[in-house]
């Protein structure tokens, strides 16, 4: 089984649409299980597609990009977190070319106003993956110096909704919590039962997912690893690689992304 995760940085890219195309072409290249998107925006005043999607919603020109290329088994699941520079709907997505079973999206901030830009939503359910049933949910969760909204709240928010499945798990996306740093938000992660599937791989290309100064992480000079793809088991890992940072695959984002291949 092979997963990605990566913060895409909605429509804050200069030449969005080509960088969108990349991401389709790896993504069709690949045939990933599952794709766990962060940042995943459309204009507030844009026509509705259908449901809360808007003709520009990042994850529907995505999924219609794929289409063109032959990759037509992708289904879209998205929904709305905040608002974001004003102007846009920023929230997450999934796309998984697998039947699904269930979907869900919750909060695990104490605001759930579109007007606050921390407000932070989970999105994610069951799909049936090669005859297993697997629990996979795309987060983006805040900083853990936050005073107003509480890193560990979140993550136990997060898990008290999640741990309500028995399947395997896998929780995707931004978590904004550097893995070097003792005692914050990468260890309380781990100490929920989680494995850093980056670490289990057999063969670990790369290890930042970030460089430099970007949103959130003002003054920062140095490259840090806050994008992960987080198991409930001891998964059997054969490989982990950072992508799409200008070494495996072009840079398309702010952040770069995760791919893990499960066995």
């Amino acid at each position: 089984m092979k997963f990605l995760t990566i913060n895409v940085h909605g429509w804050q890219e200069e030449n969005a649409l080509e960088k969108l195309k990349q991401l389709a072409n790896a993504i069709h290249e690949n045939r990933y299980d599952a794709i766990a998107l962060q940042e995943v925006s459309q204009h507030r005043e844009t026509d509705i597609a259908y449901q809360n999607i808007r003709t520009d919603n990042y994850g529907l020109l995505l999924n219609q990009a794929l289409k063109e290329l032959g990759s037509s088994d992708y289904e879209l699941f998205w929904d709305v977190s905040h608002y974001s520079f004003d102007v846009y709907e920023e929230g997450l997505a999934l796309l998984v070319r697998h039947p699904n079973v269930s979907t869900e999206s919750f909060y695990v901030t104490d605001s759930t106003s579109l007007d606050h830009w921390k407000s932070r939503k989970i999105i994610g359910g069951i799909w049936k993956i090669n005859d297993q049933l697997m629990s996979l949910y795309t987060c983006h969760l805040g900083w853990w110096d936050d005073e107003e909204e509480n890193y560990r709240v979140k993550v136990d928010r997060l898990f008290d909704q999640v741990e309500k499945g028995q399947h395997p798990l896998l929780l995707l996306g931004d978590f904004n919590a550097p893995d070097h740093i003792k005692d914050e938000g990468y260890d309380y992660l781990l100490s929920k039962g989680l494995y850093d599937t980056h670490q289990l791989a057999d063969v670990r290309i790369g290890e930042h997912t970030m460089i430099g100064d970007i949103a959130g992480w003002d003054g920062n000079q140095q490259g840090l690893k806050i994008d992960y793809i987080f198991a409930n088991w001891q998964a059997d890992v054969s490989k982990s690689r950072i992508v799409f940072n200008g070494i495996d695959g072009p840079i398309i984002s702010d952040h770069f992304g995760v791919e893990v291949f499960l066995n």
